[in-house]
């Protein structure tokens, strides 16, 4: 038996879906955007908007599992070590969660040059 809980719902979709048994909890968190006027600075934003809704049901990204991220316009040489460096400063250097990037030619707005959803898992226990 599980519970599922739907947070921040908005036109068509939930910013998390929460499935949670009496052992863990999963966090199905939908795509994230930033702001800024570059990849750097809209890829900043995006990661402390999802490090503010894992921090919001007591989480980190320790707990993530799995990463998807989506770049408008994407240039591997460019923009994915750019990617990898604000990964870092927010995930560390070791033990990544799997994470597929996939370079798109626009997102759900044209401004936006990056989209990052997660899925999290939580060991109730250890909690």
């Amino acid at each position: 038996m599980f519970k599922k809980e739907y947070l921040h719902p908005n036109e068509g979709f939930s910013q998390i879906v929460v499935i949670e048994t009496e052992e863990i909890k999963t966090l199905h968190i939908s795509g994230q955007i930033g702001e800024g006027k570059d990849l750097e600075d809209q890829t900043i934003s995006t990661f402390k908007n999802l490090e503010s809704l894992l921090k919001e049901c007591n989480s980190n990204f320790q707990d993530v599992v799995k990463m998807n991220t989506y770049i408008a316009n994407f240039n591997p040489e460019v923009d994915l070590p750019i990617f990898r460096k604000v990964r870092n400063a927010f995930l560390g250097s070791k033990n990544y969660p799997a994470s597929t990037v996939v370079g798109v030619s626009v997102l759900g707005n044209r401004n936006w040059l990056i989209e990052i959803e997660a899925t999290a898992v939580i060991d109730k226990k250890s909690v």
